[in-house]
């Protein structure tokens, strides 16, 4: 569920780009490469004279010279090459491309022609047509750094992963200390789940660039996901101070895993934002629609099996049709799922945008006249933030997927409940705050859980003994809370701790933690995957005591730990992931298990190990509030949600729609 930063192209329409991708070395280099491309003239110095300037920064001068040069020598290489360059720095697209266009046809044997006309392509969202002549300059010179790494990221937004791997790999062969291809590399060998090859990618990063751009967060997120904790507390406290200082040290989404400082969860998303400025000229501009039904829309890569997905497949299918008329915009795959195949049901109109770009995806919600857009995924993998700086639609909500603000100035709202955001906390968020009267987080009311329950013996846990459990990833376990798990361990004699590991590089990591601590590895039990949610949610009944993580919170697998029978001990952190499990409980009328610090939650756990009458009956309590409380009344939930969708419309029809809801 967790995005990491996603690869970057060479995109830097500037002089500075210009002298990197055409060759800064020397002017005798440049003299070479005129040659090979025009005929021999008396005023080459008229062309070098234009790079001198261009490199210098006066590409007013520069591009007169080239002009004139092109003048006499159409099409030649070096001089339409630099043009463009000064024409993409001023953001004359369609005339750069078009200029290049023709160029290439004239002149199709100069490589960086090539480059610069894939970097338009790619700029304008056709990346078929950029990768064709990415490849192009690639034939005619193999080792071209940037038309291997702006393909590598085209490469890799097509999910040709293995393809873009190779491309950067391409580039680390004769630059290995290449910035941005060690950075690409490592970010895709997380994405295949080779921790430690990506751990060592990053480390080279930071050695050849240490203050490289969220690199410290990449590397301790990376080693967090293999639960390699070395330099955690220092690297925590580095990354912390540095976004405080508004410098690059770790993206937001990563940083909830290491702070529940909620201040610097927003400098760091704001940060973040900065790589989707606002539409200078945006797609809705104050038009007032008329619609019989609130068209609201879905945008999201995770509408199949996915923990969103499950989340949020109820309240697609609840959702009032008289008053509303929703729409998916599905920006990932299509996995065939059962979920998948209930999504595609219950919405009015399902679009597959995951081959559109951003501004086409924008532009058919604003010719749709969507009247509100809920993006679900925020800074999590495969979104699309920048959809929603084109301001398509009269409201803009942040929701569910990504727990904090955005950052940004395009989106209105977020949706959140007064746990996860008390109202001190409201500076913290650029979204207005809008609550929900129970908990933010949507539960599916109509999932069943599997009538049969696997033994202990099928589960691989001793058939005696308190078994405490925590199926959340790998990174939401810290030092500090492995410490208390530990402890309770030692303190409860032939209890164990069941986990939900996805690797063997982690489970090996984790039982070498446990020893460490004095802990018998084998009291670390790891449960394997099962195709079906209600089996695994069935389960859970052979487990006694959920432990949450801090600071990132079980989200989605608190609320199925709740939703089995299985109470769930937590303690309330600083920011919106280290407050959702208290939030849940708080909505089906368990408070006593939400504790107010760290050595509250140890004893309370503890409390609840050694007396288990007291165990029993909050069990038994939990099974009735299931039915009697809010959290699995999904009705209930889509009622609250939909009016609160209705007083934005009503607010965006009078016109503001950023001040007009009350936050009451």
């Amino acid at each position: 569920m967790m995005g990491q930063r996603p690869p970057e192209a060479t995109l830097r329409p500037s002089s500075q780009a210009a002298s990197a991708m055409i060759g800064q070395a020397a002017l005798a280099q440049v003299t070479r490469q005129v040659d090979a491309v025009v005929q021999p003239v008396l005023d080459q110095s008229t062309l070098i004279r234009g790079i001198e300037l261009q490199n210098a920064g006066q590409v007013d001068e520069a591009a007169a010279l080239f002009r004139a040069y092109l003048q006499a020598y159409p099409y030649d290489g070096v001089a339409t090459y630099s043009l463009a360059v000064i024409l993409m720095q001023r953001g004359e697209g369609a005339a750069v491309t078009a200029m290049l266009a023709e160029a290439v046809a004239k002149t199709p044997g100069f490589a960086p022609l090539w480059m610069a006309y894939g970097t338009v392509l790619q700029g304008a969202a056709r990346s078929a047509d950029a990768l064709t002549a990415y490849g192009n300059a690639l034939m005619l010179n193999p080792q071209y750094p940037e038309a291997l790494i702006n393909s590598g990221v085209l490469l890799r937004e097509a999910h040709r992963h293995i393809e873009a791997l190779d491309r950067f790999q391409r580039v680390l062969a004769f630059k290995p200390d290449n910035e941005t291809a060690l950075g690409n590399c490592g970010i895709i060998l997380t994405e295949f789940k080779r921790s430690e090859e990506a751990v060592a990618m990053f480390q080279r990063l930071l050695k050849v660039n240490p203050r490289y751009d969220w690199g410290l967060g990449l590397l301790a997120y990376e080693r967090l996901h293999a639960c390699d904790w070395t330099d955690f507390e220092a690297n925590a406290s580095q990354m912390v101070e540095g976004i405080k200082a508004r410098q690059r040290t770790c993206k937001s989404l990563p940083l909830m895993a290491f702070s529940d400082d909620v201040a610097a969860h927003q400098i760091s998303a704001q940060l973040f934002a900065t790589r989707f400025p606002a539409s200078k000229t945006p797609l809705w501009t104050g038009q007032r629609y008329r619609h019989k039904k609130i068209r609201l829309a879905y945008v999201s890569p995770d509408l199949r099996e996915h923990p969103v997905g499950h989340l949020m497949a109820g309240i697609f299918e609840h959702h009032d049709k008289s008053r509303f008329e929703t729409i998916a915009i599905s920006l990932g795959i299509d996995d065939g799922s059962r979920l998948r195949g209930r999504m595609l049901v219950s919405f009015d109109k399902f679009i597959d945008a995951r081959m559109m770009s951003s501004r086409e995806i924008a532009t058919l919600m604003r010719e749709m006249e969507i009247d509100i857009a809920v993006d679900l995924a925020g800074y999590t993998a495969d979104s699309r933030t920048d959809v929603f700086a084109h301001r398509p639609v009269p409201v803009q909500v942040n929701f569910l997927g990504y727990p904090g603000t955005l950052g940004t100035s395009f989106m209105d709202y977020i949706i959140a409940d007064r746990y996860v955001i008390p109202a001190e906390h409201q500076q913290y968020y650029n979204e207005k705050v809008v609550y929900l009267p129970d908990a933010y987080l949507p539960t599916d009311a109509g999932l069943q859980i599997a009538d049969h329950t696997p033994s202990r013996q099928e589960c691989g846990l001793p058939d005696e003994g308190v078994v405490f459990c925590s199926f959340s990833h790998d990174y939401k376990i810290s030092p500090p809370l492995f410490d208390i798990w530990m402890r309770l361990l030692a303190q409860v004699p032939g209890s164990v701790l069941w986990l939900m590991s996805r690797s063997e590089g982690s489970q090996r990591n984790l039982r070498a933690e446990a020893a460490k601590r004095g802990v018998d590895a084998s009291r670390l039990i790891f449960a394997g995957r099962v195709p079906r949610v209600e089996d695994h949610l069935a389960r859970y009944r052979q487990a006694d005591i959920f432990l949450d993580t801090h600071p990132y919170n079980a989200h989605t697998t608190s609320a199925d730990a709740l939703m089995a029978g299985l109470p769930v001990v937590t303690y309330m952190g600083g920011a919106f992931p280290a407050r959702v499990a208290a939030s849940l409980l708080h909505a089906i009328g368990m408070p006593e298990l939400v504790a107010d610090s760290a050595a509250g939650y140890e004893a309370l756990a503890l409390h609840l190990a050694r007396h288990p009458e007291e165990l029993s009956a909050l069990k038994a309590k939990l099974a009735s509030h299931r039915h009697t409380h809010a959290l699995f009344d999904t009705d209930r939930f889509c009622q609250n949600l939909e009016s609160v969708y209705v007083s934005m419309w009503r607010q965006a029809e009078l016109g503001d729609a950023r001040d007009a809801l009350s936050h009451a």
